[in-house]
């Protein structure tokens, strides 16, 4: 009897197995961070800044995306791509030795901000970034880091 009152009064819960779910899927997403409003998107991988800017490099170029200048700033290097339709800004920033901040904003006119290319591009940069790692070398190219 004490079983079946239990189950009885857990029944409601069921309900939210499928949301702790979603929950955990959302906590496991939470290393891309963008912010809904500007439409950056931000990602700090754990990789040399020089390795981290051959693989955007490189990634831009998989994606058909046109590489228009590389200017440093005060904390790195902006790289700026143009398609027809889009502006692309790319901050990388060195942190530290193995770990650099990158900060995509991906304009389409206007007001606009596109945070599907500017999540591609990242994921594009993440996957040259292991490939490289795989094959056991660096990427690193001469520049200003």
């Amino acid at each position: 009897m004490t079983r079946l009152l239990l189950c009885i009064c857990l029944l409601p819960l069921a309900g939210c197995e499928p949301l702790a779910i979603s929950l955990l899927g959302t906590g496991a997403a939470s290393a891309l961070r963008y912010t809904m409003w500007d439409g950056v998107t931000y990602r700090t991988f754990t990789a040399p800044a020089p390795d981290v800017k051959h693989s955007t490099l490189a990634a831009l170029e998989r994606m058909g995306i046109k590489h228009e200048s590389t200017q440093p700033f005060e904390y790195g290097e902006i790289i700026t791509a143009q398609t027809a339709t889009r502006e692309i800004h790319i901050e990388v920033e060195p942190i530290s030795e193995r770990a650099t901040r990158v900060r995509i904003a991906a304009k389409n006119g206007g007001f606009w901000y596109d945070n599907a290319t500017a999540t591609e591009i990242v994921a594009q940069t993440e996957r040259l970034l292991v490939e490289t790692a795989a094959r056991g070398g660096s990427s690193r190219t001469t520049g200003s880091f």
